[in-house]
């Protein structure tokens, strides 16, 4: 069953004539896309969802996404948008979908909105992850997937000077603000940790928000702090000093992944 978010029944009946507004949670592998906008000439994964859209229903519509992930960043759970005034069940948004998709973008489920629902303002906070691949030896499997550190990394110590990011804090040194509009550098940090899986050392970060590359630039600094190269005092300053572009040196996209986007009610992901 797929649950219609906002409101406690389920239902996978065919919409009215109107349009109806559905969400996807969307998986993909962000290695050969510009990031998710749309842009003119390139290839993003807004404009293959769209392109899968018109296939499917005949018509064009825009999408709307709850988190802009950057060139070559990739997702797990991101959440999109779209009117549609299709018949075809939720359902068959995600089967139809899939096979009008290339093979690194895939719909995991679907769901019908509540008319209060907003993909971007309804989220309660997104959830990203930044994988480190800690081993002499690059791998084939990985390369395009998480970033590679030779050195031994000290992840307990880069743990522990995560801490200083939970809070709200203006985060101003863990972004350099080029060309980006941004009202405010504070945000609010709900969980920062990092742990190590074998070869994997995982810098996990759940936020209400985040600032242009604010999870690379932070995932960066963090390696510097693994490496001895920073204390984690050193660390804890670069949110105090409050500088751009302090923090640093930013992590290849590679490793980034959109985990999950945080609602007040979460979706079902299933089909």
């Amino acid at each position: 069953m797929l649950a219609t978010l906002g409101h406690p029944e389920l239902n996978d009946a065919a919409p009215s004539t109107a349009a109806t507004r559905v969400a996807l949670v969307v998986e993909y592998d962000g290695t050969r896309y510009f990031g998710f906008q749309f842009q003119d000439d390139r290839p993003t994964v807004q404009a293959e969802l769209e392109k899968a859209i018109r296939k499917l229903t005949g018509e064009t519509t825009r999408v709307a996404a709850s988190s802009r992930t950057d060139t070559g960043v990739h997702a797990r759970g991101q959440v999109v948008s779209f009117r549609t005034g299709s018949g075809l069940p939720l359902s068959s948004f995600v089967s139809g979908l899939n096979h009008y998709l290339p093979k690194d973008i895939a719909v995991k489920s679907a769901h019908r909105l509540a008319p209060t629902f907003h993909v971007q303002r309804s989220a309660l906070s997104r959830h990203y992850e930044y994988r480190i691949l800690n081993r002499l030896t690059r791998s084939p499997l990985e390369a395009a997937r998480s970033h590679l550190v030779r050195e031994p990394l000290d992840a307990d110590l880069m743990h522990e000077a995560a801490q200083a990011l939970v809070g709200e804090h203006d985060l101003a040194s863990f972004t350099n603000l080029t060309g980006a509009r941004v009202r405010s550098t504070v945000r609010r940090v709900d969980r920062a940790e990092v742990r190590r899986d074998g070869d994997l050392v995982v810098f996990t970060i759940v936020s209400s928000s985040f600032l242009p590359h604010q999870v690379r630039n932070t995932a960066g600094a963090l390696i510097e702090v693994g490496l001895g190269r920073l204390r984690a005092a050193d660390f804890a300053s670069l949110i105090e000093r409050k500088e751009p572009g302090l923090a640093g040196p930013r992590a290849p996209a590679s490793g980034l992944y959109l985990v999950r986007v945080n609602y007040p009610r979460p979706f079902e992901e299933e089909a």
